[in-house]
């Protein structure tokens, strides 16, 4: 509450909207408090809210009816006076556009499993854990019996000690059994290991073994350690192409943890589910079944998502029994700027950046622990850089206590930061999501979010940092100038009041499945069994016909060789980038690296002229070689920011799915996506456009998958919209589809993109296209051809909604569009989206594959 009051004073707004705002209801609910105007609902029954917990009764208006159901297919509050039922009436100026209650939780513990040893009762106890919450023991008993286990219960429940407990204890009983941990990230790994201190039996000795492992410590970690913190990426790259050296580990290895494993999902999560069976069926080569834990925060299907992951039979644990402190979530949307417009005379919104930078102030000065999550490295310097300027104005010595956290720090500057968060010598620290998982942050006050993180489950995962075991804690989610953000804190139902998503990946993709095969073959041969039985059957047979036909392997008649090459195939795949890998920002003058980029990303990021932040300094590229992967940078503080342009091009390969719906038709399929970063636009802090800059940058080609809908153009006629207008309202709907997709499938409008034309060479009929932005697909297109009438139905109602009269970035301006936002029709966008959705109520399928 005062946290609270002291953001709202900050914005200039009256505190007492604090205090004003609260509604009653049974202590359990989830409490929704719109804005000014607006009146109040409880969560419906059935809901599963964050961190497992329900609503109690299903909400009515005065006159007794129930609530409706929002264009994305979620239960809207009644009460909520605006349009689609959700959105406060009278309250357009007002950045506070609703407030969450969510209530504290008790826990409920139960005993220790009998077969604990003492020495570990003891230990926890020394730590406050008397006794465990029901679920750690419900999912250590399931571990200890031999079953594979996720457990997805919500943030800090404790999920560690559920695979903590039974390992210790297999490892204790069993001298010679060894474990090993992965983690997606080495913060969250070096935390896990940390947590063992005065835990671990004699004997067992934990250790690292990652990429910041000095090397003459590795040898020793083989030999001596029986359980191994690691991460996917020294797994591929190191540990299973020397597996012979570790003969010993595999041979005796009891257990294999899976920690944080939504983050496992698209075409990185599809590189983890053949590289964890590049693992099992080696550990089998030594005689060796281990047990899978797998740890995670709340998602939809669990088991499901879990034994596509790991190609077993998975048992999972769901009932949270840990307490939880109580929350306040506010949903923030920054007001327009009277004094300047956008692109194309769009009006502009404060940037959801500073006002998260402001926030961030306001909270240090208040002494209030605090992390703001912002989407970028860039956005983490700019954000942090802010909030110290502001709190050196009024408490120069708290300046210090601020700073930035993101990905691409070099290994010792990673610990200095993690170490000062820890100790809370850091008040406020501005990151990317490379803290939503790690570093154990205990005791954090607020959470603000510059933007919405990408899906349900990260908005709870980076919530859950805050809050004490006995205060509540603030969140605020300010919303960018997107239309998905702007679609959520007017919708709130569709954030807080709907199931976590459900993780996509696809381990059969050839993109991934190709790389994964051939270093399968390096590390043993491959036979027919392994095939069938870990690997895919037949789509894995396809891939590896055509890696023999291109000599990359060679096939036998037991089965599929790696040509003894002397160059192993694993230091060639990159499980986690574009497969281009990565590109090394040097300064110039001192050759001094700063930091790495992804070779995909580099062409939008670092090209010539770009603005490039590292730990609070500035710096522009001089000049980007992607053929070297080096970017030469030099210091510069400029008072503008860049942004890149690009354009593409779709043509379609095959057709996969396709059913006509009157005068719209619907497909699926193959495509190749090209494009080219052709130029960068140089702006100022508040907005405004300075100049466009040409840029000569090889173009990049994509084998992917994309959905897309054609329209007959006499429909478009008959609808009004003449011949002249549909580039405009084709461009607009593509833009705004592009926006909207990320509420139905785990993503961010940067993993996707789109083409629309007035008439496509392939099509011969206006076409819109969204396509997935990874080579191969990852399951994004496929999952928005799924949805695609809930999908357009929420982003017709985005764009009808905004309070813009022509467009602009809350609907149909996109920030990467290479035409310079033009031309796009808004109206013309809603009578183009309502004709597709006529059809698809009436369209049935014409033909599938």
């Amino acid at each position: 509450m005062e946290l609270l009051r002291r953001v709202l004073a900050g914005s200039g707004l009256d505190p007492a909207r604090a205090d004003a705002t609260w509604t009653s209801g049974p202590a359990e609910a989830v409490q929704l408090r719109p804005g000014p105007g607006a009146g109040a609902f409880a969560a419906q029954d059935g809901f599963d809210g964050p961190d497992g917990a329900r609503g109690a009764g299903r909400p009515t208006d005065s006159d007794g009816s129930a609530g409706s159901r929002d264009p994305a297919g979620f239960s809207s509050p009644p009460g909520f006076h605006g349009v689609d039922g959700d959105d406060p009436v009278g309250a357009v100026d007002d950045p506070l556009r609703h407030v969450v209650r969510i209530p504290a939780r008790p826990g409920r513990q139960v005993d220790w499993p009998g077969w604990t040893p003492e020495p570990l009762r003891t230990a926890w106890a020394a730590r406050g854990v008397t006794r465990p919450w029901s679920h750690q023991a419900h999912g250590a008993e399931l571990v200890h019996s031999g079953a594979d286990v996720v457990v997805a219960t919500g943030t800090a429940s404790g999920k560690s000690l559920v695979y903590q407990l039974p390992v210790l204890a297999g490892l204790a009983e069993d001298p010679r059994a060894t474990a090993l941990y992965l983690a997606p990230t080495k913060a969250l790994a070096a935390d896990q290991l940390r947590s063992l201190d005065g835990l671990a039996p004699d004997g067992v000795r934990p250790a690292a073994f990652d990429g910041d492992t000095p090397i003459d410590q590795r040898d020793w970690v083989r030999r001596h350690c029986r359980w191994v913190f690691s991460n996917p990426d020294m797994l591929h790259r190191s540990l299973l192409p020397r597996h012979g050296r570790w003969t010993t580990f595999l041979r005796r290895l009891r257990y294999v943890v899976v920690d944080e494993c939504h983050t496992y999902r698209g075409v990185f999560g599809s590189h983890v589910a053949l590289l964890l069976r590049r693992l099992l069926r080696l550990a089998a080569r030594y005689g060796a079944r281990p047990t899978i834990v797998l740890a995670s925060a709340t998602v939809a299907r669990p088991e499901e998502f879990a034994s596509r992951l790991t190609g077993r039979d998975v048992v999972a644990v769901t009932e949270d029994g840990s307490p939880h402190a109580g929350r306040t979530v506010a949903f923030w949307e920054p007001p327009l700027l009277a004094e300047i417009t956008g692109e194309n005379g769009a009006p502009v919104r404060r940037s959801a950046g500073a006002e998260v930078s402001r926030m961030l102030a306001d909270l240090v000065l208040e002494d209030a622990r605090t992390l703001a999550f912002v989407r970028s490295r860039r956005a983490a310097e700019l954000t942090a850089l802010g909030a110290q300027r502001q709190v050196a104005e009024i408490a120069p010595e708290l300046a210090a206590r601020v700073a930035a956290y993101r990905g691409g720090y070099l290994p010792e500057e990673r610990r200095a930061l993690e170490a000062d968060l820890m100790s809370g010598k850091l008040i406020g620290v501005a990151t990317t999501n490379a803290l939503e998982l790690g570093v154990d942050i205990s005791g954090l006050d607020a959470v603000v979010q510059a933007g919405f993180p990408g899906t349900r489950a990260s908005f709870w995962q980076q919530a859950g940092r805050a809050g004490r075991a006995a205060d509540e804690a603030l969140v605020v989610l300010v919303a960018r100038d997107d239309p998905l953000d702007t679609y959520l804190v007017h919708h709130p139902s569709s954030l807080v009041g709907a199931p976590v998503e459900s993780c996509v990946l696809n381990p059969v993709n050839p993109y991934v499945l190709a790389p994964q095969l051939a270093c399968a073959a390096a590390e043993m041969p491959l036979t027919t069994v392994d095939v069938e039985e870990t690997f895919g059957g037949a789509p894995a047979v396809e891939v590896l016909d055509a890696l023999v036909e291109e000599g990359v392997l060679r096939r036998r008649p037991h089965g599929w060789f790696w040509p003894d090459t002397g160059d192993a195939p694993a230091a060639h795949v990159d499980i986690r980038g574009s497969g281009l890998g990565q590109v090394a920002v040097v300064e110039a003058a001192t050759g001094r690296m700063l930091g790495t980029v992804d070779g995909g990303s580099a062409p939008g990021t670092i090209h010539s002229g770009a603005v490039y932040l590292h730990r609070g300094d500035s710096f522009v590229v001089d000049e980007l070689d992607l053929d070297d992967g080096v970017a030469l940078v030099h210091a510069e503080a400029p008072d503008w920011r860049t942004e890149a342009q690009s354009v593409s091009d779709v043509a379609v390969l095959e057709v996969l799915e396709h059913r006509r719906c009157g005068p719209v038709q619907v497909c699926f399929g193959a495509t190749t996506v090209t494009s080219q970063v052709v130029a960068y636009r140089r702006r100022t802090p508040d907005g405004t456009v300075l100049d466009q800059t040409p840029l000569d940058l090889p173009p990049q080609s994509l084998d992917t998958r994309s959905v897309w809908y054609t329209i007959d153009p006499d429909a478009l006629a008959d609808a009004g919209i003449d011949e002249a207008r549909f580039p405009g309202a084709l461009h607009a709907a593509e833009h705004a589809a592009i926006g909207l997709l990320p509420l139905f499938a785990i993503c961010d409008r940067w993993d996707i993109g789109g083409l629309s034309t007035a008439l496509h060479p392939d099509t011969g009929l206006p076409t819109v296209f969204v396509h997935d932005g990874h080579p191969g697909g990852a399951g994004l297109a496929e999952r928005g051809h799924e949805v695609l009438g809930r999908w357009l139905a929420a982003t017709r109602a985005a764009v009808r909604d905004c309070e813009c009269r022509t467009g602009c970035p809350s609907c149909v301006q996109s920030p990467k569009c290479g035409n310079g936002n033009n031309p796009l029709d808004k109206s013309g966008a809603v009578q183009v989206l309502d004709l597709v959705l006529a059809g698809l109520e009436g369209g049935t399928p014409t033909g599938s594959r």
